[in-house]
């Protein structure tokens, strides 16, 4: 493969090794991580942590867990190119106060829904007749009903015991 530039079967070096302007080698700890599509990774990694540091970070972890390291390292030198102060711990500060911002909105949301679903409770209560109990007519005793229908006493009990008279006849 020949490209420009280039001798016969060279490959370009990675990102890194090109910024740092050396001969980038076969097992290059940089190379699988920093292709030299992305120079921009490297260059801001290299700016805030330096070239020597992120090496030797990435000589001591395991092949397995270095592509996890790399991408964290190039995470945290954006937020300290974005904020050079707090970096990644102001970030996750916002994040943690729109958090609380937001689980305080869904809690009055929900008391709200609470309260509306109560509201719709006692209205639709309030709109329909009481259920009676056809074993709580009572009937006065001491009267001969049998002549006179029209002095009939009746006392409908609420199903839930009250005895509570709702109307004379």
């Amino acid at each position: 493969m020949r490209r420009k530039g280039h001798s016969h079967g060279a490959v370009s070096p990675c990102a890194a090794c090109k910024l740092l302007r050396r001969k980038c080698v076969k097992d290059c700890v940089f190379a699988p991580y920093f292709p030299a599509k992305e120079p921009y990774k490297f260059a801001i990694v290299h700016k805030i942590f330096g070239a020597s540091n992120v090496n030797k970070m990435l000589q001591v972890l395991s092949e397995n867990h270095r592509s996890d390291a790399v991408n964290s390292i190039v995470y945290e030198a954006n937020a300290r190119v974005q904020d050079p102060v707090y970096g990644c711990v102001g970030i996750i500060s916002s994040l943690q106060r729109q958090l609380e911002t937001l689980q305080t909105q869904l809690a009055f949301a929900q008391a709200e829904l609470v309260h509306m679903k109560t509201l719709h409770r006692i209205e639709s209560i309030d709109t329909k007749p009481p259920p009676y109990m056809a074993s709580g007519i009572s009937l006065p005793a001491n009267k001969d009903l049998s002549n006179d229908v029209d002095m009939v006493d009746m006392a409908f009990v609420y199903e839930n015991g009250a005895g509570e008279s709702l109307w004379l006849c």
